[in-house]
């Protein structure tokens, strides 16, 4: 749920494109539920039949001509408006083998052929052995018919499996089942770096065939340009994205809807900085100039590793780090902000008198501890950053002074993130909080141990 927290790394696209636009045709007629196909009923899903549903044992013919117009004429009417760009195809297995004349236009436009699964049909309920076993014999199929194995993945209508399966088969430059982002990330499945390259269910004519969604080809046309405008004017800020483009042969591919098509692309190509690519160039350039790095993960630690390494975040309070490795830790944690909020949540809910135990474990600034080298090795380093360990006498003077007034006061040490500071700050910052009543300063210093604590895991996450 984390992704790239607003920090997402530099696309960095080809000759620097403000965005990568990339469109994909599902080819998927004669890969749909069908009885001729050894299915148990007719295909209801994404057709021009409102509210179409299987009819089990029984070809559905209406059903069936709204396919095989997908392949007779949307499919040519699509390739002659898009075999100059670069294109990536899901292409169903068994919908290629069914396809000769299609597979071969295809690859005489230079397009990319990914794998879109053995059949057109819903995986969610088949066993994980079945489904990687139809995983198996679409690569199969789909080398015998396109003469290459597909570098790409996509399931569409997929389990809880299908990403995990994919990974593991090994052989896919990425895959494709996520719609998480508007840019590449990696996933890891055992020792598998998997890249995911996301697709789009939005910028997709599928919503010509679903309710609530387009019922003219101008509402698709300007959903197009709004996207691709956002997105440019994102990379013109210097943050590139990915645009995603969802095609049918059955639903784009008429007449009244290609031409909205056709308009929104001419929009996208009178821009400078467009790059038009296919699935498998983009995963290819992610890979080069983002690769997968693997981190030691605090959510996957063990509970005395987790405790080694946060234990000593909060001055001399490794029950800090006890207690967050009890809450529920997961991918989003494996950050330094993610470790500052369960850090932070457990000193929050201690007791006063907990948090006033961690108050007191700091030391006094530049105080006698300091002066006789018996800081945490975090503590040194703060306090040398401002200088704290080379102070005149007359400012150590000073230090001693507010350090003896402000503990006789409030009961524990002076404590401010000093590396947001500098030695004149701090130093103001001392005259003006010892002025504080006591529930005040008490709440100060709580904020600080948390900014204090923030910057140690910056530190430790950033080395």
């Amino acid at each position: 749920m984390t992704g790239y927290a607003g920090q997402e790394p530099v696309a960095n696209w080809p000759n620097r494109a403000k965005i990568a636009v990339q469109i994909v045709v599902n080819y998927e007629e004669g890969g749909e539920n069908n009885v001729l196909h050894g299915d148990a009923a007719s295909e209801a899903f994404l057709s021009e039949i409102v509210g179409a549903a299987a009819w089990p044992g029984q070809r559905h013919w209406n059903m069936e001509s709204i396919y095989e117009y997908g392949a007779r004429a949307g499919f040519w009417r699509l390739h002659r408006l898009l075999k100059d760009l670069p294109v990536t195809v899901y292409g169903v297995a068994t919908a290629l083998a069914r396809a000769p004349h299609q597979v071969a236009a295809m690859k005489n436009a230079g397009w990319e052929i990914a794998s879109h699964g053995l059949k057109w049909i819903e995986y969610k309920d088949f066993s994980e052995a079945d489904e990687r076993a139809h995983m198996v014999e679409a690569i199969a199929l789909h080398t015998e018919v396109v003469g290459a194995r597909p570098r790409g993945w996509y399931t569409g209508r997929c389990s809880g499996n299908t990403v995990r399966l994919a990974a593991e088969e090994g052989g896919f430059a990425y895959v494709a089942d996520s719609y998480a982002d508007d840019l590449p990330y990696w996933s890891e499945f055992g020792r598998r770096d998997q890249l995911i390259v996301p697709y789009t269910l939005d910028c997709n004519d599928m919503r010509f065939a679903t309710p609530q969604g387009f019922n003219s080809g101008d509402q698709f046309e300007a959903y197009l340009k709004d996207s691709f405008d956002v997105l440019y004017a994102e990379g013109v800020a210097g943050a590139p994205k990915m645009l995603s483009i969802g095609l049918h042969c059955r639903l784009v591919g008429r007449p009244g809807r290609v031409a909205a098509l056709r308009r929104a692309l001419d929009h996208m190509a009178a821009h400078e900085g467009v790059w038009f690519a296919t699935r498998l160039e983009i995963a290819e350039h992610w890979a080069a100039q983002h690769p997968a790095r693997r981190i030691r993960r605090p959510s996957q630690m063990k509970r005395e590793e987790f405790v080694s390494a946060f234990g000593g975040i909060f001055e001399h309070s490794p029950w800090i780090a006890e207690g967050a490795f009890d809450l529920e830790l997961g991918p989003t944690h494996d950050t330094a902000t993610g470790v500052h909020s369960v850090l932070s949540r457990v000193f929050r809910s201690a007791t006063e008198e907990q948090r006033l135990g961690v108050l007191t474990a700091h030391p006094d600034l530049a105080g006698k501890l300091a002066e006789a080298k018996r800081l945490t090795a975090e503590s040194t380093a703060e306090q040398a950053s401002v200088g704290l360990d080379a102070l005149t006498d007359e400012e150590r003077a000073s230090f001693t002074r507010l350090n003896d007034a402000y503990v006789a006061k409030f009961g524990f040490p002076f404590i401010i993130a000093v590396r947001d500071n500098t030695k004149a700050s701090i130093m103001m910052a001392f005259e003006a909080r010892i002025e504080n009543d006591r529930d005040t300063e008490f709440a100060t210093a709580c904020r600080q141990v948390e900014r204090i604590a923030e910057l140690r895991l910056i530190e430790k996450f950033g080395a």
